[in-house]
This record gives structure tokens, sequence and C-alpha cells, in this order.
């Protein structure tokens, strides 16, 4: 007779084997000798020498730190560090303070979950981000979706849930570069509409910093909108190339996301070196413009090729780094990522449940270190698969 782990863990086995069976098993998986057009190191940051030699030197001058942070910072984890790192970023962000989460799914959690209370409304676009719905999900407030940047639909939820009836505070929940789609939101728009019902607008940057902005602060920076958003979320492992995430915004802010965000109140802190890595990383972004405008380059390069080498295929309406190939289904869009894996591209094949059903696709990323005749081969691959749209 099985044991009650032996039947747990064969109820878990035949979950992976229902997955398995529809194609929609998840594996870990090196792209070892491929040239990278997947990951969100748009700047080329990550392997950038000069930063892990910024970062070696920080660590060498700074010998008494501890290795690690010992607790969270609401105990021994607090360092003056922290603090003098969080009052850079609040500068470079052009607002008043900063606070630093571990990473941008914790900092979504965390002011998703905290931010609105029992009695609020939480207006959230329908294609935001897994940890903005997770927050989304921890919060007592009510919550309703948007269709995807359609500024009609919003204000007429906006317009039912505030007026001289409603009660409690309503909040707007967005992404400024769509992870998916590699659209932006109607930043300037959204704001105006906010500003109208007395809602209060929450931006996650993560796909956003880096690249946009006078020196890679964002989109809301771009716009000069920073004193009309409540909240933005900069996360620093995509362009920035290290890791964490900060909340921006209001002093007030800062110090309600100190009592109430559970992410930050009960963990262990990023410890030092992740601390003086992000200064590092930061330092380079605001002295060093010519990878980010070299990545735009890039990118103008790359829609004109496939605008005379791929015509008639179907891409999302995008103007960031995030270049997305429609490929109806889940097995046509394996098929042909296998083609460009083959031709030595590490490109991934994004499938449903992830995105809707119809809208499988190819998740290309551009970045700074892509050279032309990489991508004119990629694109080439591109031509020479199939047309998904025939197979």
């Amino acid at each position: 007779m099985p044991t009650l782990t032996q039947h747990a863990l064969d109820t878990l086995a035949d979950r992976l084997a229902s997955r398995r069976q529809a194609g929609l098993l998840r594996l870990l998986r090196t792209a070892d000798n491929l040239i990278d057009f997947c990951s969100n190191d748009y700047l080329g940051m990550a392997r950038s020498p000069e930063l892990r030699a910024a970062i070696q030197q920080a660590d060498y001058e700074l010998p008494a730190l501890r290795t690690g942070a010992t607790g969270s910072r609401l105990l021994a984890g607090q360092t003056a560090l922290a603090n003098e790192v969080e009052q850079a970023l609040a500068t470079q962000y052009q607002t008043e303070a900063a606070l630093i989460f571990n990473s941008g799914y914790d900092a979504n959690v965390g002011m998703l979950a905290c931010l609105p209370q029992a009695g609020d409304t939480l207006l959230t676009d329908e294609l935001i981000h897994a940890s903005m719905i997770d927050g989304a999900r921890l919060s007592y407030a009510k919550r309703h979706r948007f269709r995807h940047n359609d500024l009609a639909d919003l204000e007429q939820q906006l317009r039912s849930v505030t007026g001289a009836a409603a009660s409690g505070q309503v909040f707007v929940a967005v992404e400024s570069v769509y992870s998916m789609d590699g659209d932006m939101a109607p930043l300037q728009a959204l704001v105006d509409l906010c500003d109208r019902y007395g809602a209060a607008l929450l931006v996650d940057e993560a796909h956003a910093t880096g690249v946009f902005g006078p020196r890679g602060e964002g989109l809301v920076v771009a716009l000069g909108l920073q004193d009309r958003v409540l909240a933005r979320i900069h996360t620093f492992g995509k362009a920035l190339g290290v890791h964490g995430a900060a909340v921006v915004g209001s002093a007030v802010l800062r110090d309600y996301l100190i009592n109430f965000a559970r992410p930050f109140i009960y963990s262990t802190a990023l410890p030092p070196h992740s601390l003086l890595a992000i200064r590092c990383a930061h330092l380079l972004l605001s002295t060093q413009p010519g990878p980010r405008q070299q990545l735009h380059d890039r990118l103008t390069y790359f829609q004109e090729q496939v605008s005379g080498k791929l015509p008639g295929r179907t891409w999302t309406n995008s103007q960031s780094p995030i270049q997305c190939l429609i490929v109806p289904g889940n097995h046509n869009a394996r098929r042909v990522a296998t083609v460009a894996q083959n031709a030595g591209f590490d490109v991934r094949a994004i499938l449903s449940p992830t995105v809707p059903v119809g809208q499988e696709r190819l998740r290309i990323c551009i970045h700074a270190f892509n050279t032309e005749p990489e991508i004119d081969r990629l694109v080439e691959s591109l031509f020479m698969a199939e047309d998904p749209e025939q197979a």
C-alpha cells in the first residue's frame, strides 16, 4: 500500500504527465553557442567587462562590508550603503524617494498587495505581468480588468467606480512596455484619464528601464510624467544586467511600503555586493549613452530587414526591443523557433496558455551587441522556415 508521501508524488507526476502530453511541459535548458536574440540584456550590460571591473573595484574599496545582509532591513539588514544607493536611485529616476526590493517580482507583489485596501478599487490592464496579477490577487480591494491599452474601456470602468456615491481610492496598474507584445502603454492619455477621475497610476517600467529616457530612466521620465504617477517599478535584472528592483515615488510612498509591503518586511535584504552592483550599473548607464543609441539603431535595422524580407507576416505593434512574430499554434511556433535555433540563434517560442490561443509567437529580443550580419542571418532563417500561416 503506497504511503501518503508516495500518493502525493504520484499526483504530482500525473499532473506533469498531463502537461507533457499537452506539449506544455516547461524545461530548464541552456543556449550554449547560440547567438542571443532571447535575453532581456538589451544593452549588453550583463556581459560588460567594464561593469564587471567596476563592481570588483567597488568590492575591493569596501572590504569591511559583510558578504551577506544577515536579515531583513527592518532587523539586521539595514546599512548606510542601502540608504546611499536608494538616494542615488531617487535622483536618477527624478523623484523624491526609492525603496529597493530583491526582485521586480517582489516589488510588484508587495506594492499591488498593500496599496489598494478593502474598499478601494484596482483596475488593471488585461496584459499586466504575472507578478502584478499575483499582487492584485493578494489585495483586499475590488479588482477589474480593462481591455489592453483600451482607453475607452478604462474610462467606462473609471466612470462606474468613481463619483459622488463612490468610496475608497481607485488605482490603475499598467506596464510601460509590455513583456509579451513589446508595445507601449499610452502613458500621456492614461495620466490625463487618471487625473480626470481621481485615480492613482502605477507603472511597471521593467522593460523600459535603461532603454528609454534621456539617461535610461524609462518612459515615464521620457514623457515628463514622473510627478503625475504615484509609483514606478524599475527592475535591474534586464537592461542593467545586475539584480534587484526599486519602487520609486514620494517619501510617503516609501514609508508606507516599509510598513506594509510584506515581501520587503519579511525578506532577507540584498547583500552589499548586489547594492554595489546596482550603483555601478546606474553610474555606467548615466555616463555612457552609446549602447542605448546602438540598441535603437539595431532595432531600426531589424525592422527594416523584416519589412523587406518577411512581407505578409504578422508582428505585434512594437517599437521596443521586444519584437514578436505571431505564429498561430503551439506546434507551429515551436517548429519555426527550431529552424532559427538550428541556424544558430537563441530564439524562443511563447506558447498558449502564456499567450492567448492563436497568438503563439516567437519573442525576439534585439540587443546593442547584435550585429547587422547576425540580424541578416536571423531574418534569413525565418524567411527559409515554412510559412507558419500555411503549415
